[in-house]
């Protein structure tokens, strides 16, 4: 079965092609928005917005959300915890950079999460982030030093999480020591209701051999972006590595999507979008081919290339990617609710028709 995870907004959302006059969620220049719950009658706040679009990702048969790390936009540990609390079944994925705490603190977090979700949390770890942006955040690291960094996090997390005995009055003790060049723990480890979880999934991304080596030791799940060139370069070092590992890491593949009933409606979205933008270069100027395309940047998504097409036709690409091994997609699109239920009610049933009996119930 193929997954289907949706990225969620982390900044606002809308269906301009600017990201800054997104307003939905209080980001933009919407008048009467407000920036915080107001309990009054007819007042909506921020997660109002987002509360919708987790819901729209569940009910049309995704199987979980991607609460995304934006420095500049909603927290995502928060936005994670809420769409844990309103779903009944869909994994979340909460993305954060390693100096966001201690791997213990992370853990601990995590092991609450999980004790009140039924262990549906995963990890996206945001390694290679911006260094200036960092650095205000009093992350000083740089280079192979984040990789360092992140494998020692993964390493201490997963031994305060599982190195734990169960004595007789059924309390865990500990026992976890680890000496490192970033983190010291001496005889750590959970007791009580927070040992026995299941230990959050693990996802990476990148395409340096850094990040392609840090998923082969630590990785449930490593994501790619599209690129130019293709994937299949970059899966293949990344099973070479995982296999001289002694290990199996899944592949996915992040990728925005404008697709409609027809391929000439999904490109005149594109156009319509691109004219509201004062650029020189025109749209034919970033088509692929098989209905990929480059220009998804400049509507502000962090993935340059992502598909348009027919419902039919992005269905057969997807296909097609999920021939060469790639088992978890992360579609994202504008605006989110609007774009969800097209995926889910159209897309998902077509790409992956065995496991999508729900959105093909709701489409019955």
């Amino acid at each position: 079965m193929t997954e289907f995870l949706w990225r969620l907004p982390s900044r606002g959302d809308g269906r301009r092609a600017d990201p800054a006059r997104r307003g939905r969620g209080g980001f933009g220049p919407r008048p009467g928005g407000v920036e915080t719950t107001d309990v009054r009658p007819d007042r909506f706040g921020p997660f109002d917005e987002l509360a919708q679009i987790v819901d729209a990702a569940e009910l049309t048969g995704f199987d979980g959300v991607l609460a995304p790390y934006d420095p500049l936009g909603e927290e995502s540990w928060i936005v994670a915890a809420a769409a844990l609390r309103a779903t009944r079944y869909a994994r979340v994925t909460v993305e954060f950079q390693p100096a966001f705490g201690t791997p213990v603190y992370a853990a601990k977090v995590s092991a609450t999460l999980q004790r009140h979700s039924a262990g549906r949390l995963n990890w996206r770890l945001a390694v290679d982030t911006d260094e200036a942006e960092a650095r205000t955040r009093g992350d000083l690291l740089t280079g192979a030093e984040r990789y360092d960094r992140a494998a020692e996090f993964l390493t201490v997390a997963r031994g305060v999480w599982n190195e734990t005995e169960v004595g007789a009055a059924g309390f865990a003790g500990t026992g976890f020591d680890y000496a490192g060049r970033y983190y010291d723990v001496a005889d750590g480890g959970f007791r009580g209701i927070l040992s026995g979880l299941p230990f959050p999934e693990v996802q990476l991304s990148g395409t340096t051999p850094a990040a392609l080596a840090l998923s082969a030791a630590h990785a449930d799940l490593h994501l790619f972006a599209e690129q130019v060139e293709g994937i299949s370069g970059v899966v293949a070092d990344l099973a070479q590595r995982s296999a001289a590992a002694g290990r199996d890491v899944r592949v996915g593949l992040e990728l925005p999507i404008i697709a409609r009933e027809t391929e000439d409606e999904a490109w005149a979205r594109v156009h319509r979008l691109w004219n509201e933008l004062d650029r020189s270069d025109t749209v034919a100027d970033h088509a692929l081919g098989a209905g990929r395309w480059a220009g998804f940047e400049a509507f502000g998504y962090d993935q340059r290339i992502g598909l348009v097409g027919s419902y039919a036709q992005v269905a057969q690409q997807l296909s097609t990617y999920a021939a060469d091994g790639v088992r978890t997609f992360v579609l994202s699109g504008h605006p989110a609710i609007e774009e969800i239920h097209r995926a889910g009610e159209h897309l998902l049933f077509l790409a992956d028709p065995s496991g999508r009996t729900l959105a093909q119930e709701l489409t019955a």
